[in-house]
């Protein structure tokens, strides 16, 4: 129903975090110089999500937008599937990103340890 707008709301806030980041000149900070990869995935699921409920015809183009939000008893059940599927979804999408900045900073540090043995 409208599970989507739970990750498309964290991508709203990530991309503006990196943006005000990138205006600070955090580039020392490895999480924040791999928030696109999180944006990336955030913006691709949600779209992907979004296009199918349009298919199923539960977002329509005109009001109320979410076809769920017609009465009482279905948007309770749509704010219900927001809080289970949609943070759900948010919070695998971002323990992935994590996983994957976690691995790829062990791989540069490794890579970095090798340099400098290779060099000495």
């Amino acid at each position: 129903m409208a599970c989507f707008l739970v990750p498309t709301t964290e991508a709203i806030v990530t991309t503006v975090i990196k943006k005000v980041a990138d205006k600070k000149g955090s580039d020392n900070n490895i999480f924040i110089k791999r928030m696109n990869w999180l944006n990336t995935m955030l913006w691709g699921g949600s779209a992907l999500l979004a296009l199918e409920h349009v298919w199923h015809g539960e977002v329509t183009p005109f009001f109320p937008f979410l076809t769920a939000a017609s009465s009482a008893e279905s948007a309770a059940e749509m704010l219900f599937e927001m809080a289970t599927s949609g943070v759900a979804m948010a919070v695998l999408v971002t323990v992935a990103w994590l996983a994957m900045v976690a691995v790829t900073s062990a791989f540069s540090k490794k890579k970095v340890a090798a340099t400098s043995q290779a060099k000495a």
